[in-house]
């Protein structure tokens, strides 16, 4: 007998909810009681009353468990919508990371270079180090962190994806 196993799938999920104390815990708690991993999670704040925030969420499953885990965040009762904005369709997604470099002479050098190929800004610099400030998809940050390991790569900070939807309506 063979068991076919599904493939897992890459989804970004905009959650809109009630901006009120727990939700973020009811919500990571809810994946976490089902075996379900979070790859990124961001909040903000997304109403002028502050009453109202949106969690993006990137987690990756099969399709029937993405429908499982939707059905599951709509069941929460602060929960106003969820959108899978990977199936609505194009979407814009981008990541931040500070990365912290220590270096002398050629590595210091080729740190610079580097940084400036993939837009990278300085935001703080020293003798012996700098932080550039990177963003991109996250492709692009992994990239640009795998290439600081070899000229003194310290230390990584990410925020996490953001996303939206193109186009004029929202998700």
């Amino acid at each position: 007998m063979h068991i076919k196993e599904e493939t897992k799938e890459r989804h970004t999920l905009a959650v809109i909810v009630d901006n009120e104390p727990g939700i973020l815990a009811r919500i990571a708690g809810m994946f976490t009681a089902r075996g379900y991993n979070i790859e990124s999670l961001t909040v903000t704040d997304i109403s002028e009353d502050d009453l109202v925030s949106r969690i993006t969420i990137v987690t990756s499953a099969s399709p029937p468990v993405m429908e499982q885990i939707i059905a599951q965040l709509e069941r929460l009762i602060p929960v106003h919508k969820v959108a899978d904005l990977t199936v609505l369709g194009e979407h814009v997604e981008r990541e931040l990371a500070l990365v912290k470099v220590v270096g002398r002479g050629e590595h210091r050098i080729e740190a610079l270079r580097l940084a400036d190929v993939y837009r990278a800004r300085v935001v703080d610099a020293t003798i012996e180090s700098f932080v550039f400030e990177v963003t991109g998809a996250t492709e692009k940050i992994d990239k640009f962190v795998e290439l600081m390991r070899e000229v003194g790569l310290v230390e990584v900070a990410r925020t996490g994806i953001v996303a939206i939807s193109r186009g004029k309506e929202p998700a």
